[in-house]
Protein backbone atom coordinates (compact mmCIF):
# COMPACT_ATOMS: atom_id res chain seq x y z
CA UNK A 1 0.00 0.00 0.00
CA UNK A 2 1.28 3.27 -0.75
CA UNK A 3 2.62 5.63 2.14
CA UNK A 4 0.72 8.53 3.17
CA UNK A 5 1.99 12.16 3.11
CA UNK A 6 -1.02 13.97 4.85
CA UNK A 7 -2.90 11.52 6.89
CA UNK A 8 -1.97 10.20 10.38
CA UNK A 9 -3.21 7.90 12.85
CA UNK A 10 -5.62 10.75 13.24
CA UNK A 11 -6.53 12.55 10.63
CA UNK A 12 -4.30 15.84 9.33
CA UNK A 13 -2.95 17.88 12.23
CA UNK A 14 -0.38 20.50 13.06
CA UNK A 15 0.16 24.12 13.65
CA UNK A 16 -1.84 26.78 12.50
CA UNK A 17 -0.18 28.15 9.79
CA UNK A 18 2.40 26.23 9.30
CA UNK A 19 1.79 23.25 6.23
CA UNK A 20 -0.26 21.73 5.74
CA UNK A 21 -2.59 23.62 8.02
CA UNK A 22 -2.94 26.51 5.76
CA UNK A 23 -6.11 27.80 4.38
CA UNK A 24 -4.72 27.11 1.12
CA UNK A 25 -4.51 23.62 1.42
CA UNK A 26 -7.24 23.08 3.18
CA UNK A 27 -8.97 24.77 0.78
CA UNK A 28 -7.25 22.25 -1.71
CA UNK A 29 -7.76 19.73 0.28
CA UNK A 30 -11.95 19.92 0.72
CA UNK A 31 -11.80 19.93 -3.21
CA UNK A 32 -9.76 16.52 -3.32
CA UNK A 33 -12.10 14.93 -0.72
CA UNK A 34 -15.16 16.18 -2.43
CA UNK A 35 -14.01 14.76 -5.75
CA UNK A 36 -13.41 11.29 -3.76
CA UNK A 37 -16.43 11.35 -1.18
CA UNK A 38 -18.88 12.57 -3.27
CA UNK A 39 -18.56 10.10 -5.99
CA UNK A 40 -21.17 8.14 -4.16
CA UNK A 41 -24.06 8.36 -1.96
CA UNK A 42 -25.94 11.15 -1.50
CA UNK A 43 -23.35 13.60 -2.30
CA UNK A 44 -23.79 15.83 1.07
CA UNK A 45 -20.93 16.17 3.26
CA UNK A 46 -21.53 17.43 6.62
CA UNK A 47 -18.77 19.66 8.44
CA UNK A 48 -18.31 20.51 12.30
CA UNK A 49 -15.62 22.20 14.34
CA UNK A 50 -15.08 22.56 17.68
CA UNK A 51 -14.06 26.16 19.24
CA UNK A 52 -10.54 27.14 18.76
CA UNK A 53 -9.95 30.68 16.40
CA UNK A 54 -8.65 29.14 13.88
CA UNK A 55 -12.21 26.97 13.15
CA UNK A 56 -13.47 29.43 10.84
CA UNK A 57 -10.95 29.66 8.61
CA UNK A 58 -10.60 26.36 8.13
CA UNK A 59 -14.73 25.58 7.99
CA UNK A 60 -14.82 28.40 5.20
CA UNK A 61 -12.04 27.05 2.81
CA UNK A 62 -13.62 23.34 3.19
CA UNK A 63 -16.74 24.76 2.70
CA UNK A 64 -15.32 26.22 -0.85
CA UNK A 65 -12.81 23.15 -1.94
CA UNK A 66 -16.09 21.13 -1.62
CA UNK A 67 -18.99 23.11 -2.86
CA UNK A 68 -15.87 23.79 -6.16
CA UNK A 69 -15.70 20.16 -6.47
CA UNK A 70 -20.14 19.97 -6.45
CA UNK A 71 -20.32 18.43 -3.62
CA UNK A 72 -23.30 19.76 -1.40
CA UNK A 73 -22.25 20.64 2.09
CA UNK A 74 -24.09 21.02 6.00
CA UNK A 75 -22.32 22.72 8.34
CA UNK A 76 -23.15 22.09 11.73
CA UNK A 77 -20.83 24.55 13.46
CA UNK A 78 -19.24 24.02 17.00
CA UNK A 79 -20.10 20.19 18.03
CA UNK A 80 -18.16 16.78 19.73
CA UNK A 81 -16.55 14.99 17.28
CA UNK A 82 -18.82 11.66 17.88
CA UNK A 83 -21.77 14.02 17.20
CA UNK A 84 -20.54 14.69 13.48
CA UNK A 85 -20.16 10.64 13.36
CA UNK A 86 -23.54 10.21 14.60
CA UNK A 87 -25.13 13.16 12.49
CA UNK A 88 -23.28 11.35 9.58
CA UNK A 89 -24.87 8.64 9.91
CA UNK A 90 -28.77 9.83 10.36
CA UNK A 91 -28.37 12.53 7.76
CA UNK A 92 -27.47 9.94 5.36
CA UNK A 93 -24.23 11.99 4.42
CA UNK A 94 -21.62 10.70 1.80
CA UNK A 95 -18.99 11.72 4.58
CA UNK A 96 -18.41 14.19 7.93
CA UNK A 97 -15.93 16.47 8.58
CA UNK A 98 -14.16 17.42 12.03
CA UNK A 99 -12.17 20.29 12.02
CA UNK A 100 -10.49 20.29 15.54
CA UNK A 101 -7.19 19.29 17.17
CA UNK A 102 -8.82 17.28 20.29
CA UNK A 103 -6.83 17.78 23.40
CA UNK A 104 -4.13 20.21 22.14
CA UNK A 105 -3.94 23.86 22.00
CA UNK A 106 -5.39 26.34 20.03
CA UNK A 107 -2.77 26.76 17.99
CA UNK A 108 -3.19 23.68 16.33
CA UNK A 109 -5.79 22.41 14.63
CA UNK A 110 -6.52 19.09 12.35
CA UNK A 111 -9.27 17.87 9.97
CA UNK A 112 -10.32 14.14 9.88
CA UNK A 113 -12.99 12.32 7.94
CA UNK A 114 -16.02 9.84 8.96
CA UNK A 115 -17.43 7.43 6.15
CA UNK A 116 -20.99 7.50 5.41
CA UNK A 117 -21.48 4.50 8.17
CA UNK A 118 -20.17 7.09 11.14
CA UNK A 119 -16.48 5.24 11.24
CA UNK A 120 -13.17 6.60 10.41
CA UNK A 121 -11.78 6.36 6.82
CA UNK A 122 -10.08 3.46 5.18
CA UNK A 123 -6.88 3.83 3.86
CA UNK A 124 -7.30 3.55 0.74
CA UNK A 125 -9.78 6.45 0.62
CA UNK A 126 -7.14 8.63 2.53
CA UNK A 127 -4.85 7.88 -0.47
CA UNK A 128 -7.26 8.10 -2.95
CA UNK A 129 -7.85 11.98 -1.24
CA UNK A 130 -3.98 12.19 -1.38
CA UNK A 131 -3.41 11.34 -4.95
CA UNK A 132 -6.39 14.19 -5.92
CA UNK A 133 -4.25 16.71 -3.91
CA UNK A 134 -1.85 16.35 -6.40
CA UNK A 135 -3.58 17.31 -9.48
CA UNK A 136 -4.36 20.67 -10.49
CA UNK A 137 -7.79 22.28 -8.87
CA UNK A 138 -10.54 22.95 -11.12
CA UNK A 139 -13.82 24.40 -10.33
CA UNK A 140 -17.00 22.49 -11.93
CA UNK A 141 -19.58 23.52 -14.17
CA UNK A 142 -21.57 26.88 -12.35
CA UNK A 143 -24.94 24.45 -12.68
CA UNK A 144 -22.88 21.37 -10.81
CA UNK A 145 -21.23 24.00 -7.85
CA UNK A 146 -22.53 22.45 -4.96
CA UNK A 147 -25.00 24.34 -2.53
CA UNK A 148 -24.21 24.78 1.28
CA UNK A 149 -27.06 25.16 4.23
CA UNK A 150 -26.50 25.00 7.95
CA UNK A 151 -28.64 22.45 10.25
CA UNK A 152 -30.02 24.35 13.01
CA UNK A 153 -31.05 21.74 15.09
CA UNK A 154 -27.57 19.43 15.18
CA UNK A 155 -27.49 20.40 18.88
CA UNK A 156 -30.91 19.22 19.78
CA UNK A 157 -30.72 16.01 17.90
CA UNK A 158 -27.20 14.94 19.21
CA UNK A 159 -28.45 15.44 22.57
CA UNK A 160 -31.43 12.99 22.58
CA UNK A 161 -28.72 10.44 20.85
CA UNK A 162 -26.89 10.60 24.24
CA UNK A 163 -29.85 10.66 26.54
CA UNK A 164 -31.33 7.42 24.74
CA UNK A 165 -27.90 5.88 25.62
CA UNK A 166 -29.12 6.02 29.09
CA UNK A 167 -31.59 3.37 30.94
CA UNK A 168 -34.99 5.06 29.86
CA UNK A 169 -35.88 3.47 33.38
CA UNK A 170 -33.27 5.84 35.18
CA UNK A 171 -32.59 8.93 36.02
CA UNK A 172 -29.73 10.76 37.29
CA UNK A 173 -32.28 13.22 39.90
CA UNK A 174 -29.96 12.96 43.15
CA UNK A 175 -26.45 13.31 42.26
CA UNK A 176 -24.59 16.58 41.69
CA UNK A 177 -21.96 15.88 38.84
CA UNK A 178 -19.38 18.74 38.17
CA UNK A 179 -18.59 19.31 34.55
CA UNK A 180 -15.52 20.65 32.86
CA UNK A 181 -16.01 21.04 29.12
CA UNK A 182 -12.29 22.23 28.08
CA UNK A 183 -14.00 25.00 26.84
CA UNK A 184 -14.51 22.93 24.11
CA UNK A 185 -17.21 21.49 21.58
CA UNK A 186 -19.19 19.72 24.61
CA UNK A 187 -19.52 23.54 26.25
CA UNK A 188 -23.15 23.44 25.03
CA UNK A 189 -24.20 19.48 24.69
CA UNK A 190 -22.99 18.23 27.84
CA UNK A 191 -24.60 20.62 30.24
CA UNK A 192 -27.79 20.07 28.84
CA UNK A 193 -27.59 16.51 28.72
CA UNK A 194 -26.43 15.90 32.22
CA UNK A 195 -29.51 18.33 33.42
CA UNK A 196 -32.41 16.87 31.41
CA UNK A 197 -31.72 13.59 32.55
CA UNK A 198 -32.05 15.04 35.91
CA UNK A 199 -28.33 15.66 37.38
CA UNK A 200 -27.69 19.30 39.71
CA UNK A 201 -24.76 20.46 37.29
CA UNK A 202 -21.51 22.48 38.09
CA UNK A 203 -20.02 23.73 34.76
CA UNK A 204 -16.21 24.62 34.42
CA UNK A 205 -14.71 25.84 31.19
CA UNK A 206 -17.89 26.28 29.35
CA UNK A 207 -17.32 29.52 27.78
CA UNK A 208 -15.28 29.12 24.59
CA UNK A 209 -13.51 32.46 23.38
CA UNK A 210 -11.35 31.00 20.53
CA UNK A 211 -8.47 30.73 22.63
CA UNK A 212 -8.80 29.09 26.00
CA UNK A 213 -9.92 25.37 24.51
CA UNK A 214 -8.12 22.54 26.57
CA UNK A 215 -6.43 25.64 28.57
CA UNK A 216 -5.62 23.87 32.47
CA UNK A 217 -8.69 22.17 31.85
CA UNK A 218 -10.08 19.00 30.42
CA UNK A 219 -9.22 15.99 30.40
CA UNK A 220 -5.64 15.91 29.99
CA UNK A 221 -5.32 18.80 33.41
CA UNK A 222 -8.16 17.75 35.81
CA UNK A 223 -6.65 19.13 38.69
CA UNK A 224 -9.12 22.37 38.88
CA UNK A 225 -12.00 19.64 38.84
CA UNK A 226 -11.02 17.53 41.23
CA UNK A 227 -10.57 20.50 43.51
CA UNK A 228 -14.25 21.26 42.72
CA UNK A 229 -15.49 18.61 43.57
CA UNK A 230 -14.59 18.20 46.89
CA UNK A 231 -14.72 21.45 47.80
CA UNK A 232 -18.66 21.40 46.62
CA UNK A 233 -19.32 17.56 48.30
CA UNK A 234 -20.36 16.65 44.31
CA UNK A 235 -20.79 13.02 43.86
CA UNK A 236 -18.68 12.97 41.25
CA UNK A 237 -17.10 15.08 38.03
CA UNK A 238 -16.16 14.54 34.20
CA UNK A 239 -13.92 16.21 32.20
CA UNK A 240 -13.96 15.98 28.20
CA UNK A 241 -11.25 16.88 25.93
CA UNK A 242 -11.65 19.64 23.38
CA UNK A 243 -13.25 17.60 20.64
CA UNK A 244 -15.56 15.68 23.32
CA UNK A 245 -14.70 12.29 22.46
CA UNK A 246 -12.60 11.60 25.32
CA UNK A 247 -13.79 11.68 28.95
CA UNK A 248 -12.04 11.21 32.33
CA UNK A 249 -13.73 11.04 35.93
CA UNK A 250 -13.77 12.55 38.97
CA UNK A 251 -14.83 10.42 41.90
CA UNK A 252 -16.09 11.81 45.81
CA UNK A 253 -13.04 12.25 47.05
CA UNK A 254 -11.20 14.06 44.38
CA UNK A 255 -9.76 10.90 42.52
CA UNK A 256 -8.92 10.14 39.18
CA UNK A 257 -10.93 7.85 37.88
CA UNK A 258 -9.18 7.39 34.11
CA UNK A 259 -10.10 5.62 31.15
CA UNK A 260 -8.97 1.96 32.44
CA UNK A 261 -11.33 1.97 35.35
CA UNK A 262 -14.19 3.28 33.27
CA UNK A 263 -13.79 -0.07 31.07
CA UNK A 264 -13.72 -2.16 34.09
CA UNK A 265 -16.14 -0.44 35.43
CA UNK A 266 -18.74 -1.24 32.77
CA UNK A 267 -17.20 -4.30 31.72
CA UNK A 268 -18.14 -5.91 34.80
CA UNK A 269 -21.44 -4.15 34.88
CA UNK A 270 -22.44 -5.48 31.81
CA UNK A 271 -20.70 -9.02 32.58
CA UNK A 272 -23.01 -9.14 35.41
CA UNK A 273 -26.20 -8.87 33.68
CA UNK A 274 -25.48 -11.32 30.93
CA UNK A 275 -27.34 -14.49 30.80
CA UNK A 276 -25.46 -17.22 32.33
CA UNK A 277 -25.85 -18.91 29.10
CA UNK A 278 -24.53 -16.51 26.72
CA UNK A 279 -20.63 -16.14 26.12
CA UNK A 280 -18.21 -13.95 27.80
CA UNK A 281 -17.52 -10.90 25.56
CA UNK A 282 -13.95 -9.42 25.96
CA UNK A 283 -12.59 -5.88 26.48
CA UNK A 284 -9.70 -4.24 24.00
CA UNK A 285 -6.94 -2.20 25.31
CA UNK A 286 -3.82 -0.51 24.26
CA UNK A 287 -0.62 -1.71 24.44
CA UNK A 288 -0.72 1.51 26.95
CA UNK A 289 -3.55 0.11 29.13
CA UNK A 290 -2.57 -0.37 32.68
CA UNK A 291 -2.23 -4.44 33.98
CA UNK A 292 -4.25 -3.93 36.83
CA UNK A 293 -6.77 -3.70 34.08
CA UNK A 294 -5.99 -6.81 32.64
CA UNK A 295 -5.74 -8.60 35.83
CA UNK A 296 -8.92 -7.58 37.40
CA UNK A 297 -10.65 -8.50 33.90
CA UNK A 298 -9.06 -11.57 33.93
CA UNK A 299 -10.21 -12.32 37.56
CA UNK A 300 -13.92 -11.48 36.80
CA UNK A 301 -13.88 -13.51 33.98
CA UNK A 302 -13.71 -11.16 30.61
CA UNK A 303 -11.37 -11.79 28.25
CA UNK A 304 -8.87 -9.00 27.57
CA UNK A 305 -6.70 -8.55 24.58
CA UNK A 306 -4.14 -5.54 23.45
CA UNK A 307 -4.35 -3.58 20.54
CA UNK A 308 -1.72 -1.19 18.84
CA UNK A 309 -2.53 2.55 20.48
CA UNK A 310 -5.11 4.50 18.83
CA UNK A 311 -8.73 4.07 18.14
CA UNK A 312 -8.85 2.79 14.67
CA UNK A 313 -6.63 -0.52 16.11
CA UNK A 314 -8.99 -0.47 19.10
CA UNK A 315 -12.48 -0.91 16.84
CA UNK A 316 -10.48 -2.93 14.15
CA UNK A 317 -9.58 -5.66 16.64
CA UNK A 318 -13.30 -5.37 18.37
CA UNK A 319 -15.20 -5.86 14.62
CA UNK A 320 -12.77 -8.69 13.83
CA UNK A 321 -13.84 -10.04 17.33
CA UNK A 322 -17.39 -9.31 17.83
CA UNK A 323 -17.31 -7.84 20.81
CA UNK A 324 -18.30 -4.12 21.66
CA UNK A 325 -15.95 -2.09 24.05
CA UNK A 326 -12.29 -1.61 24.21
CA UNK A 327 -10.45 1.54 24.71
CA UNK A 328 -7.68 3.73 26.12
CA UNK A 329 -6.78 5.30 29.52
CA UNK A 330 -6.82 8.26 28.15
CA UNK A 331 -10.80 8.13 28.48
CA UNK A 332 -11.32 7.37 24.67
CA UNK A 333 -13.37 4.54 25.09
CA UNK A 334 -15.65 2.55 22.31
CA UNK A 335 -19.08 1.48 23.09
CA UNK A 336 -20.16 -0.10 19.72
CA UNK A 337 -23.33 -1.44 20.98
CA UNK A 338 -24.36 2.57 21.09
CA UNK A 339 -22.42 4.25 18.81
CA UNK A 340 -19.30 3.83 16.11
CA UNK A 341 -16.69 5.86 17.57
CA UNK A 342 -15.77 7.47 20.77
CA UNK A 343 -17.76 9.80 22.56
CA UNK A 344 -17.14 11.24 25.98
CA UNK A 345 -20.58 11.78 26.78
CA UNK A 346 -21.48 8.30 26.15
CA UNK A 347 -18.68 6.91 27.71
CA UNK A 348 -19.48 8.81 31.30
CA UNK A 349 -23.29 7.86 31.53
CA UNK A 350 -22.49 3.92 30.85
CA UNK A 351 -20.46 4.76 34.20
CA UNK A 352 -23.47 6.36 35.45
CA UNK A 353 -25.83 4.14 34.83
CA UNK A 354 -23.73 1.61 36.46
CA UNK A 355 -23.74 3.63 39.61
CA UNK A 356 -27.88 4.04 39.88
CA UNK A 357 -28.17 0.83 39.11
CA UNK A 358 -25.60 -0.39 42.32
CA UNK A 359 -26.50 2.42 43.94
CA UNK A 360 -22.53 2.71 44.68
CA UNK A 361 -20.45 5.70 44.52
CA UNK A 362 -17.93 6.03 41.93
CA UNK A 363 -14.80 5.57 44.49
CA UNK A 364 -16.61 2.09 45.48
CA UNK A 365 -17.00 0.72 42.10
CA UNK A 366 -12.99 1.28 41.02
CA UNK A 367 -11.95 -0.03 44.24
CA UNK A 368 -12.45 -3.27 42.67
CA UNK A 369 -9.42 -3.28 39.95
CA UNK A 370 -6.04 -2.30 41.58
CA UNK A 371 -3.85 0.08 39.53
CA UNK A 372 0.03 -0.73 39.36
CA UNK A 373 2.21 2.56 39.19
CA UNK A 374 2.60 3.84 35.51
CA UNK A 375 4.97 6.50 35.17
CA UNK A 376 5.22 8.29 31.19
CA UNK A 377 7.73 11.19 29.71
CA UNK A 378 7.03 12.65 27.10
CA UNK A 379 10.40 13.44 24.59
CA UNK A 380 10.28 15.45 21.91
CA UNK A 381 11.27 13.71 18.90
CA UNK A 382 10.92 15.55 15.07
CA UNK A 383 11.79 12.38 13.12
CA UNK A 384 11.12 9.18 12.68
CA UNK A 385 12.82 6.92 14.92
CA UNK A 386 13.65 2.90 15.77
CA UNK A 387 15.25 1.93 19.28
CA UNK A 388 15.56 -1.62 18.03
CA UNK A 389 18.57 0.16 15.76
CA UNK A 390 19.90 2.07 18.60
CA UNK A 391 22.14 -0.04 20.99
CA UNK A 392 22.22 1.97 23.76
CA UNK A 393 18.21 2.18 24.11
CA UNK A 394 17.87 -1.24 23.43
CA UNK A 395 20.17 -2.09 25.85
CA UNK A 396 19.08 -0.23 28.59
CA UNK A 397 15.60 -1.05 27.70
CA UNK A 398 16.68 -5.19 28.51
CA UNK A 399 17.91 -3.89 31.49
CA UNK A 400 15.04 -2.55 32.53
CA UNK A 401 12.70 -5.07 31.87
CA UNK A 402 14.88 -7.41 34.24
CA UNK A 403 15.04 -4.92 36.84
CA UNK A 404 11.08 -5.29 36.83
CA UNK A 405 11.20 -9.45 37.04
CA UNK A 406 8.05 -9.99 34.63
CA UNK A 407 6.22 -8.36 37.28
CA UNK A 408 5.75 -4.81 35.21
CA UNK A 409 6.10 -3.73 31.44
CA UNK A 410 8.26 -0.60 29.71
CA UNK A 411 7.30 0.70 26.51
CA UNK A 412 8.50 3.31 24.18
CA UNK A 413 6.85 4.54 21.21
CA UNK A 414 6.27 7.39 19.01
CA UNK A 415 3.05 9.88 19.71
CA UNK A 416 0.79 9.44 16.66
CA UNK A 417 -0.30 12.59 17.46
CA UNK A 418 2.55 14.78 18.91
CA UNK A 419 5.66 15.41 17.96
CA UNK A 420 7.13 13.23 21.14
CA UNK A 421 8.16 10.14 22.34
CA UNK A 422 6.33 8.39 25.17
CA UNK A 423 8.51 6.70 27.46
CA UNK A 424 6.60 4.44 29.80
CA UNK A 425 6.82 2.12 32.85
CA UNK A 426 4.76 0.14 35.10
CA UNK A 427 5.18 -2.08 37.62
CA UNK A 428 4.73 -2.94 41.07
CA UNK A 429 6.95 -0.44 42.98
CA UNK A 430 6.01 3.23 42.43
CA UNK A 431 9.99 4.35 43.02
CA UNK A 432 11.46 1.75 41.43
CA UNK A 433 8.68 2.58 37.91
CA UNK A 434 9.80 6.49 38.15
CA UNK A 435 13.33 6.09 38.53
CA UNK A 436 13.59 3.93 35.45
CA UNK A 437 11.47 6.38 33.36
CA UNK A 438 13.22 9.08 34.41
CA UNK A 439 16.57 7.34 33.20
CA UNK A 440 15.21 5.47 30.06
CA UNK A 441 14.01 8.68 29.07
CA UNK A 442 17.32 10.37 29.28
CA UNK A 443 18.77 8.16 27.52
CA UNK A 444 16.20 8.75 24.80
CA UNK A 445 16.91 12.14 24.18
CA UNK A 446 20.43 12.23 24.30
CA UNK A 447 20.30 9.29 21.36
CA UNK A 448 17.85 11.45 19.82
CA UNK A 449 20.16 14.46 20.07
Amino acid sequence: MTDKIYFGTDGIRGRVGLHPITAEFVLKLGWAAGKVLAREGSGKILIGKDTRISGYMFESALEAGLASAGANVLLLGPMPTPAIAYLTRTFNASAGIVISASHNSYHDNGIKFFSSDGVKLDDKVEIAIEAEISNDMQTVPSEQIGKVSRIDDAAGRYIEFCKSCFSAKSNLRGLTIVLDCANGATYHIAPSVFRELGAETIELASSPDGFNINADVGSTRPEVLRKTVVENHAHLGIAFDGDGDRAIMVDERGEIVDGDEMLFIIATSRANARDSGEDATGVVGTLMSNLGLEQALTAAGIPFVRAAIGDRHVQAELRSRGWTLGGESSGHLLCLDLTTTGDGIVSALQVLKTMVETGQGLNELKSRMTKYPQHVINVTCHKPVKFEHLDSVSGALAKAEKKLAGRGRVLLRPSGTEPVVRVMVEGEDRSLVETLTKDLADLVSKALG
